[in-house]
Parts: structure tokens; C-alpha cells; sequence
């Protein structure tokens, strides 16, 4: 957004600096091309007056000497032609006087003599030139200007007058650079300034949005600290900070008042689970026994759901730090500690393609906790004779994980060769208290893959579960890799 924002002031700052330079640029060419005009007419008037007076040979001499100083002073050319456009005197040599005599006589194809003729065709009708193209860095190199020799019906010839540009257009080339070097200064100063206001306006943006990204990610703690940029922002920074504090008092009132209901109900369900056991010598053999076992076990059962809560209620209050873990050796340490139970329950543990010096940085033993929760899920689920698997590698963006993958994040994958969850249910697996139909007697609280995906959550992370090709299940760990 700061870019695109700082793109649009540039552009609308680009275009008002070229509105105002190109008109300013226009308007210099426009003033000199006029100067030169008035310049050189003042000539022109000077010379036709002379040849108005035009009597003897002498007037004539004295005409050629004064049209031949001129000439030669100014590098121009002069013609002088009576009213039948026969030429009556000439001077100069080089391009100037070529197309003042091209002009004069009409009767070449060169380049901007159409111009002259037009000028020598008013100036016999009695008009001056009153107007020249205008000069600009290339051109035109030479302008053609006419003054009509007598007044009215009197008049009796024309001035042609082939004036080099040069130096008007070095005076126009020079007053451009000046212009666009100042419109280049003016950009660069207000591109300074656009920067600054742009970060000035953007600053609390950006400290609102990594606020709410915090936030999102978990971390109830988190605020919008920049006190910059415009009231409106400010208001908006503060009203965002009152707001994240009214969620988390109520999420902290929440959580306290589950762990707190969790662990009030643990005394007396322990009280209760004592005398229950301690009634069990009492009761005679029979159905009176059997009841008295199914109400230990759902008394063990809630046990394990509080149990469950408290643990829950302790993760989302992430109140841990994140460290630097070593996933490998996490791995290895937990499916050793599994294998035992594992091979009670007649199902096979294996730990395949375990990559080393896998490191991520996560709440303390985030990777074995989450591994506890999802093999003492398979244990419960997958039927005897079937074979659990465990992986763990690397995985950078679109590959897949293995032992010498690049570093991008850690992936510990559980999947197994069992029945499996029908692909509508899988959603469900990651929700608190939630089961498939099918599983609705297995013993557990349904809370051990929720506490693991807020684990990974708050680890920067996340849990994924799928389906197993031919059958079974795929749950992953993933973990941003540390290093």
C-alpha cells in the first residue's frame, strides 16, 4: 500500500510539474521567436525606406552597401524586389541568402520557401509579416520575413530578409534546461516530501496491521503502539487497543473460568473415585457389581475430560515462551516411549526417513507433545495388525518432505493402514469434544488432537489431518524450521 500510495503521488506530482513546464517552455520559444521578429522587422522597415527613396545609382549603391553590411554582420540574406518580382538588389551568401532568394523568385522546392513566397506575396499586397514559426531547439534554422517597400497602392516592391536562428535557439535551448532542471528539482524536492508524508500516513497502518496480526496469531497481548499520522488514525489506533483489551479480558475470563471449573472439579471426582473404590469390596458379585464398574470407569472418563480441559485452558493462555527445539531427537525419544504400548495394543511403530538437526523454535516440547496426542490417538483407532508410521523432515514451499529437503519447515507425519475417517469427517477431528460415528465409545475425553493443533497454532504452525492412500489417515506437524 505505501508503494502504491507513494506511485500515485509521484505520477499526479510528474503531471502538474510537465502542466506547468511545458506551458512556461512554450510560452519562452513563443516571446523569443516575437523578440526576433521585432528585431529584425526594425531592419527590414530601415531598408524598404531606403529603397522607397530609391532614385539614381547613387540611392541604388547606397541601398546595396547598407543591405551588404547587414548581410555580413548578421550572416543574413536581403533581397530587394520591385513590384513585378524582378530583384532590384541582393546581399549575403551561404543558406540564408539561398532561401531569401528562393523567396524571392518562387521557383524552388526547398524546404520552408513556401513560407517566403507567402511573405513576399503579402508584402506586395502592402502587409508586413506579423508573424514567424516559432523557434524551438531544432529548428527552424532559418525564418523568412517581408516588409512591403512604400505604403498602400504606392507600394512599389518588397524586403525579403532569410534571418539565421541560431542564436534564438540557443537562447530557447538554454531557458528549456533551465526550466526542466527546475522542474526536475521541484519533482525531487516534492518526491521528498511525498516519502515522508507516506510513511507519516503509513506508519500506523503498518503498526495497526502486524497489531492485528498478532492478534490473529494468538497473542492477546498485542497493541498498536505508534502515536503518528493523522488524528483520524491516532482515534482509530486507540479504539482498536480499547477493543483489544475488552477481547482479551473476556478470552482471559474464559479461560480462567475453565481451568479454574477444571481444576475445582478435580478434588471432589477424586473424592468421588476413592469411595467408589473403596465400596467396590462391599458389593455382592452380580449385576450390582457390574454397574458399580461402568460408574468408576465414566468417573475415570470425566477425570481425563478435566484433566484435558486444564491442559487446554493452560495452552490457549500462551503465557510460555517460544525456544529452539530439537524435533529430531523429540521424535526419536517419543516413538521409543510409544513402541511398548504400541506392541501391547498388537499394532506396529515404526519411525521411517528421521532427517537430523531438524530445529524449530516453539512453545517448550510443542513437537513431542503434539506426537504424544497424535500416537495415543492411533493407538486407540487403529485395529491390531495394522503399522503406524512416523516421518520427519524438511519441506520447503510445493515439495515434499524428506530427510535433505531444504530448509523451510519442520513436517512430522503420522499415518497409518487402518479404516481410516471418511473424508466428510475429517474436519471434525480438530474440534474440541468431536468424534466420528463410529467412534463414539472409544474411551478419551475428544480433546487430544485440539489441545495438539493449539500447540501448533501458537508454535507459528499447524496441524493438517488427510487420508492415507489405500486407507488409513495422515496427520502433520508442521513447524516453521528455526535456522
Amino acid at each position: 500500500m505505501r508503494r502504491r500510495l507513494l506511485a500515485v503521488l509521484m505520477v499526479l506530482m510528474g503531471a502538474a510539474a510537465l502542466l506547468l513546464c511545458i506551458p512556461l517552455a512554450d510560452a519562452y520559444a513563443r516571446g523569443r521567436t516575437e523578440h526576433l521578429l521585432l528585431q529584425r522587422r526594425s531592419e527590414a522597415v530601415r531598408f524598404a525606406d531606403l529603397a522607397d527613396r530609391m532614385r539614381s545609382a547613387a540611392d541604388r549603391a547606397e541601398l546595396s552597401a547598407e543591405i551588404g553590411r547587414y548581410a555580413q554582420l548578421y550572416g543574413a540574406g536581403v533581397v530587394v524586389v520591385d513590384s513585378s518580382g524582378a530583384t532590384v538588389a541582393r546581399a549575403g551568401t551561404g543558406p540564408a541568402a539561398e532561401a531569401a532568394t528562393d523567396a524571392a523568385t518562387d521557383d524552388s522546392p526547398r524546404v520552408g520557401t513556401s513560407d517566403g513566397a507567402d511573405a513576399r506575396r503579402r508584402a506586395l499586397t502592402g502587409r508586413s509579416t506579423d508573424r514567424l514559426p516559432t523557434l524551438r531547439p531544432w529548428g527552424p534554422r532559418t525564418v523568412v520575413l517581408a516588409e512591403p517597400v512604400g505604403r498602400d497602392e504606392r507600394v512599389s516592391g518588397a524586403v525579403l530578409m532569410a534571418v539565421p536562428t541560431e542564436a534564438a535557439r540557443r537562447d530557447v535551448t538554454v531557458r528549456w534546461s533551465l526550466i526542466a532542471a527546475g522542474a526536475f528539482a521541484a519533482f525531487a524536492a516534492a518526491a521528498l516530501v511525498a516519502a515522508g508524508i507516506t510513511r507519516w500516513l503509513m506508519r500506523p497502518v503498518l503498526d495497526l496491521d502486524r497489531a492485528v496480526e498478532r492478534l490473529t496469531a494468538g497473542s492477546l497481548h498485542a497493541r498498536a503502539v505508534s502515536d503518528t499520522g493523522p488524528p483520524e488514525l491516532r482515534h482509530l489506533r486507540e479504539h482498536f487497543n480499547t477493543m483489544a483489551e475488552a477481547m482479551a479480558d473476556s478470552i482471559g475470563r474464559q479461560r480462567d473460568f475453565v481451568a479454574d471449573a477444571s481444576h475445582q472439579l478435580r478434588n471432589p471426582l477424586a473424592t468421588l473415585v476413592l469411595q467408589l473404590e473403596n465400596v467396590e469390596p462391599h458389593i455382592a458379585p452380580g449385576p450390582g457389581l457390574a454397574e458399580h464398574g461402568r460408574a468408576l470407569d465414566e468417573a475415570e472418563r470425566l477425570e481425563e475430560l478435566l484433566d484435558g480441559l486444564l491442559e487446554l485452558a493452560r495452552v490457549e493462555s500462551g503465557t510460555a515462551e517460544l525456544t529452539e527445539e530439537d524435533v529430531s531427537r523429540a521424535v526419536r525419544e517419543r516413538v521409543a516411549a510409544w513402541t511398548p504400548v504400541f506392541r501391547a495394543a498388537g499394532v506396529d511403530l515404526v519411525a521411517a526417513d528421521l532427517a537430523e538437526g531438524l530445529r524449530a523454535r516453539t512453545l517448550p516440547d510443542a513437537a513431542g507433545r503434539v506426537l504424544d496426542a497424535l500416537l495415543d490417538n492411533a493407538v486407540k483407532f487403529v485395529p491390531r495388525g495394522s503399522r503406524v508410521e512416523v516421518r520427519a523432515g524438511r519441506e520447503a514451499d510445493g515439495s515434499t518432505a524428506g530427510p535433505a529437503g531444504p530448509a523451510g519447515s519442520v513436517v512430522v507425519r503420522v499415518t497409518d493402514d487402518g479404516p481410516g475417517v471418511p473424508e466428510e469427517h475429517l474436519p471434525l477431528l480438530l474440534r474440541r469434544f468431536a468424534r466420528s460415528p463410529e467412534h463414539q465409545n472409544v474411551p478419551g475425553s475428544g480433546l487430544g488432537l485440539a489441545i495438539a493443533d493449539e500447540i501448533a497454532r501458537i508454535s507459528g504452525g499447524r496441524l493438517d489431518v488427510g487420508g492415507h492412500e489405500p486407507h488409513g489417515l495422515r496427520v502433520e506437524l508442521r513447524l516453521p524450521a528455526s535456522g
